[in-house]
């Protein structure tokens, strides 16, 4: 699991899941998954340029349909296909600046969302909707409205 899969993002990054560990789920992607993560990995590298260089710490990855479940994530989530990262960049700024920048600045994604102050998610998935998005709760749900809130 410590394979690099570029210059900064190894596979344990890409596939560490706190809700895995808690609940003994396994998380290991299925072997062509893989070659995928390796995209995904090689796309988070031009987001950490774009940031300026700064380390990214990555919460959430690859998913399997089973941690997918567990995390209350939608059924066609791209963390299943291992399109899509949940990250941090303290070292760059706010969840909220970073996504900005990112649908300002990122050239091709499907996503970018800033989600309840806390992370970016950024997917890569095939549908290239560009589109940038806020997620808040809202009386227990998850309301996403467009454009990336200040």
């Amino acid at each position: 699991m410590n394979q690099r899969l570029s210059a900064h993002f190894t596979l344990a990054e890409m596939t560490a899941s706190a809700t895995a560990s808690r609940k003994g789920i396994d998380n290991t992607p299925p072997g062509p998954m893989v070659d995928q993560l390796i995209l995904t990995a090689d796309r988070m590298e031009h987001v950490r340029s774009l940031l300026g260089g700064h380390p990214i710490r990555i919460l959430s990855g690859y998913r399997s349909p089973a941690v997918n479940k567990a995390v209350g994530g939608s059924t066609n989530s791209a963390h299943m296909t291992g399109q899509a990262v949940d990250f941090v960049c303290p070292g760059f700024g706010s969840p909220a600046k970073v996504a900005a920048f990112l649908a300002r600045n990122l050239k091709v994604y499907d996503q970018v969302i800033e989600e309840f102050g806390d992370w970016v998610h950024v997917g890569f998935g095939p549908g290239r909707r560009m589109q940038a998005l806020t997620a808040r709760k809202v009386k227990g749900r998850t309301v996403y409205t467009a454009g990336i809130a200040p």
